[in-house]
């Protein structure tokens, strides 16, 4: 199936750069065209950097926000795809993505090159033009988001097994399964080896062109969300209650930390901190040395940044500033009208937005 590029639609843009020499004017205007306002944002020493609406149809609203590389990706409901500058907030592109109603399965980025798989196609564009470059379509349905390095693809498909196709050319190489048959729900490509989790907590290191195991760590419960990999070791949640620190090369173990319930999603991984979402409780933030639990926020449901020994929290309608040295809150801020966001762990910036289409990205000030 082919993608085609939805013409006659028109983007509203409200690119913002605030200049706060004219607060008096910004005041007296009125705040209704401000996901958050000003004011709000100066309690928690923030101010907005762009902010950017998105026209949607009758009936759409927007779904994800992603960010990869030096862009912003917006995703509604409607599977149509907004390409944002993540400096500016200007757009980049715009097209449809895949049919109403199909799951899109992870949306990634390598080189120059932006990659994607729904039902049994796998899809890849022009990162700079939103142009359809390659479409393959499978013998099976993709589970997890794929991976690639510089010669292969990596895809994990309903059968259970891990499929590897040919970058060049999408002819398969080989594919691998875990021991016990169990489904691969995380894949992670390096140039000279692959990592694929499975829902039996299995994580499995691989050569990268041929089906030869390196080593294999086994967990009591399966792999909630992604493996996240920072520097030499592999950062991940399971359903047996505890998140994991490993090590990339061997497999070995450094730490756990148990939490009071199951895992559901992948942790976010810090300078010094790991941040885990743990249902019912809220986030929980762990010593990336030690294991060791640092400081919690109830009702927490995400990290959003980190800056200047700060982490930023989203909670249940609020913004929860943390002071990581001394693990205690500075303070918090409503965000009733946030409802989605991405996390950036690389620019100390927040990406906020509302269902509506109203994307904004703030800054710290200090």
């Amino acid at each position: 199936m082919m993608l085609k590029t939805r013409r006659y639609r028109f983007l509203l843009l409200v690119s913002l750069f605030v200049w706060f020499n004219a607060a008096g004017a910004i005041a007296a205007e009125g705040n209704s065209r401000w996901l958050v306002s000003p004011e709000l944002l100066k309690h928690a020493k923030l101010e907005t950097v762009w902010q950017t609406d998105l026209l949607l149809e009758q009936g759409e609203s927007l779904k994800d926000l992603h960010i990869l590389g030096n862009r912003i990706y917006a995703l509604s409901n409607r599977n149509y795809i907004v390409s944002l500058d993540r400096k500016k907030g200007n757009v980049i592109f715009e097209r449809s993505f895949a049919p109403v109603g199909i799951r899109i399965v992870g949306l990634e980025l390598y080189n120059d090159e932006l990659f994607s798989a729904f039902g049994s196609e796998l899809v890849e564009v022009n990162p700079e033009f939103g142009t359809e470059s390659k479409t393959r379509r499978l013998e099976f349905a993709v589970v997890c988001p794929p991976a690639r390095n510089k010669s292969y693809f990596y895809l994990s498909g309903t059968d259970g097994r891990m499929h590897t196709l040919r970058a060049e050319d999408k002819v398969q190489i080989f594919e691998v399964a875990a021991d016990n048959g169990s489904m691969i729900t995380s894949i992670i490509a390096d140039e000279n080896f692959v990592i694929f989790g499975t829902e039996s907590g299995n994580v499995v290191s691989i050569t990268d062109d041929a089906p030869r195991q390196l080593w294999q760590f086994d967990a009591a419960g399966g792999i909630a969300g992604a493996i996240v990999r920072d520097g030499e070791s592999l950062f991940f949640a399971s359903k047996d209650t505890n998140v994991y620190r490993i090590d990339m090369q061997t497999g070995d173990f450094i730490w756990k930390y148990q939490t009071e319930a199951m895992l559901d999603r992948a942790p976010r991984v810090g300078e010094r901190l790991v941040y885990q979402h743990v249902r019912y409780k809220g986030l929980t933030a762990i010593d990336r040395e030690s294991g060791k639990l640092m400081w919690r926020v109830q009702g927490g449901v995400d990290l959003l940044t980190e800056a200047a020994e700060k982490a930023y929290v989203i909670a249940k309608g609020r913004l929860v500033v943390m002071d990581n040295k001394r693990s205690r809150q500075l303070y918090s801020v409503n965000f009733a009208g946030v409802s989605k966001y991405t996390a950036s762990m690389s620019d100390s910036k927040i990406y906020i937005a509302n269902e509506a289409g109203r994307i904004a990205c703030l800054k710290p000030v200090e």
